[in-house]
């Protein structure tokens, strides 16, 4: 019985098969990966968002222990009163005061995002401490499970 022997050559390298093997692993993980990342980066700066909220509401409270009123007219800002993050050249919300009252004792300030963050869905804080999100960007944050953060 004759055995043959393998070249040395031959014994070194990969086959095509385990290359091809292990392509199609690093695709599966970053089949899962990618979107996974990408949604935690959208929950951070929606959580950046709620804390940009929280810090304005208590400016806000602040100024009626002062003042007895929230703000100086019955109209709100046409403006964004602030952008989120406040750090960083890159905003990803849009903070609006609206819902102003003629004796300035209600506001709501909603974060509407833009940008990457187009389509998550609007934050909103009310004077009365109501919290609210949009999940399924419909416009509305009356449905169910949107009755807070």
């Amino acid at each position: 019985m004759t055995h043959y022997r393998q070249s040395p050559l031959r014994d070194k390298g990969f086959t095509l098969i385990e290359m091809m093997i292990v392509v199609a692993l690093i695709g599966i993980l970053a089949a899962i990966a990618i979107p996974n990342y990408q949604s935690y980066i959208k929950k951070t700066r929606r959580t950046d968002a709620q804390g940009v909220l929280m810090q304005s509401a208590q400016l806000l409270e602040r100024r009626y222990t002062e003042n007895s009123r929230y703000s100086d007219s019955a109209t709100c800002p046409d403006a964004p009163i602030l952008e989120s993050p406040i750090d960083g050249t890159t905003k990803y919300y849009d903070i609006i005061m609206s819902n102003c009252s003629a004796d300035g004792s209600t506001y709501t300030l909603t974060a509407t995002p833009k940008g990457p963050q187009s389509g998550d869905g609007a934050l909103e804080l009310r004077h009365t401490g109501r919290k609210a999100w949009d999940k399924n960007n419909d416009g509305d944050n009356s449905d169910a499970g949107e009755d807070n953060w």
